[in-house]
């Protein structure tokens, strides 16, 4: 690429600076965001070439242009740039929901521009332009969903890019997506938000004890919690079919959890237990994660 454009510069946006500077992927990177404080921040680590006061002027004369703003703030991003884009350029994103990103911003993507849609599933607790590192898509999976009928060039453009970023890239339809991560993103962090609001419930009960005394389980379920408000905001406003769509086997899943603990059936926990266990061996077993305990969850 030429000239590449990243429009939002907390931990993602940051990062695929960081990561494309490190792959020569771009001779030029443009960076934009809404917050005046963040520009100056990310000014002063210099992980963007120019920050321009406005996205119009950031992404004009980009090859490819990507989206890296909480989505429920992509349709008026989408407006604002749609007359700077040149003509074969390539429009994507980093949204968690694809199909809410293919409504609101595929209306204003202007003839001769190639949208295609992107997801990178990898991230940390922590948000601002400070957060990004060169490495986090390393080893990760970054999903594409090219609209029905998207050119297969760019297409192969656009995987080369993440290709060079340190990803493993595969291609799915919107829906499929919105549905897969429903239940391995948007779920889990649903719960943790919800178990760490009731243990801000019980913290008045027990008068400290559930902080002082936290276990690993907590600790990871309040590492989720901690991620950016706004983001996971519009997640669920955004994907909300599918998550309402999880949220139901969910809850069918822990009345039969429930109903085993009243009637103590050991039997059943246990092969419940052995059967999900699996499933964290083969993360692991792909690569996904470590084996090894890391409380702190170092982001690097």
């Amino acid at each position: 690429m030429d000239k590449i454009a990243i429009i939002g510069l907390g931990l993602i946006g940051s990062s695929i600076a960081h990561a494309a500077r490190r792959g020569r992927l771009a001779r030029q990177i443009a960076g934009y965001d809404a917050s005046d404080d963040v520009r100056l921040r990310a000014g002063k680590i210099g992980f963007c070439d120019t920050i321009p006061d406005s996205a119009a002027e950031a992404v004009t004369d980009a090859d490819l242009v990507i989206l890296c703003a909480p989505v429920g703030a992509y349709k008026a991003i989408a407006a604002e740039i749609a007359p700077h884009l040149k003509p074969g350029a390539i429009l994507s994103d980093v949204g968690s929901v694809k199909g809410a990103v293919l409504r609101d911003v595929a209306p204003f993507v202007p003839a001769g521009v190639h949208f295609i849609p992107a997801h990178p599933i990898a991230g940390t607790e922590f948000s601002g332009p400070e957060s990004g590192f060169a490495s986090l898509f390393d080893g990760r999976w970054a999903i594409l969903t090219p609209p029905a009928g998207s050119d297969a060039q760019a297409v192969a453009r656009l995987k080369a890019f993440w290709q060079g970023l340190g990803s493993q890239v595969d291609v799915m339809a919107a829906g499929h997506h919105d549905l897969v991560l429903a239940i391995t993103s948007h779920l889990p962090h649903l719960i943790a938000y919800n178990i760490v609001g009731t243990a801000e419930d019980l913290e008045k009960v027990t008068e400290g004890e559930v902080i002082k005394y936290s276990a690993g389980g907590f600790r990871d379920f309040t590492r989720i919690a901690a991620s950016d408000p706004t983001m996971w905001r519009d997640v669920f406003l955004n994907n909300r079919d599918a998550v309402l769509e999880v949220l139901g086997c969910f809850n069918e899943d822990l009345s039969q959890l429930q109903r085993a603990v009243y009637n103590g059936d050991g039997d059943m926990l246990f092969e419940f237990f052995t059967r999900t266990r699996a499933i964290r061996r083969a993360i692991i077993d792909t690569g996904q994660d470590s084996a090894a305990p890391n409380f702190g969850r170092n982001k690097t």
